[in-house]
């Protein structure tokens, strides 16, 4: 199994933070190695961030999503940097809004990149998303990747948490909720 990982310029898009059959993918990747290099992993996983994040869960692959926001660059004449800054805005609150085939909302915003400076992330509600705690999703993974039982024990889960350097859990709200994110990437 490899991961498809490639993105396309000048989009800019994280999977691992917004598409859960990636996120899917890549938890069952590492679950299935024997051994990989655990600093690399965490500085991947890293990635996610520390705040909030809405998760793709509709049936558009990556690269689905790639070719449509493409064609939708295309179609309105904005793959040059120029075109697409005079669209969105550069500001940080500046963005526009795309439907994808699947009537799923996606945000486009400027980033300052060479080669990938058109940011593409689930808009806020959109269809087929949910919002997420970037510390619920790593938790998910790090406690599927490194424990993987059936039944989630708030031992393995804050045994899991520690691998990432996250504090233990102590709030039931936020172990419910990590127990929930769990139980997406085994379905």
């Amino acid at each position: 199994m490899k991961l498809d990982n490639e993105i396309p310029e000048p989009l800019l898009f994280n999977p691992l933070k917004h598409h859960l059959g990636y996120i899917k993918d890549f938890t069952e990747y590492y679950t299935m190695l024997e051994s990989f290099d655990r600093s690399e992993f965490l500085r991947i996983l890293g990635h996610i961030g520390g705040s909030v994040m809405d998760i793709y869960s509709g049936a558009l692959t990556c690269s689905d999503i790639y070719l449509q926001a493409l064609e939708i660059l295309k179609t309105g004449d904005l793959l040059s940097k120029e075109k697409f800054i005079a669209w969105t805005g550069s500001r940080p609150k500046d963005f526009r809004t795309i439907e994808l085939s699947d009537g799923s909302k996606w945000v486009m915003k400027y980033y300052n990149h060479e080669h990938h400076w058109a940011h593409i992330f689930p808009a806020r509600m959109s269809p087929h998303s949910f919002r997420v705690k970037a510390n619920t999703l790593k938790s998910a993974i790090l406690y599927q990747v490194f424990v993987g039982k059936d039944f989630v024990s708030e031992e393995a889960l804050n045994r899991a948490r520690a691998i990432g350097r996250l504090s233990p859990v102590k709030d039931v709200f936020d172990a419910d909720a990590i127990t929930e994110m769990i139980e997406l990437l085994r379905s």
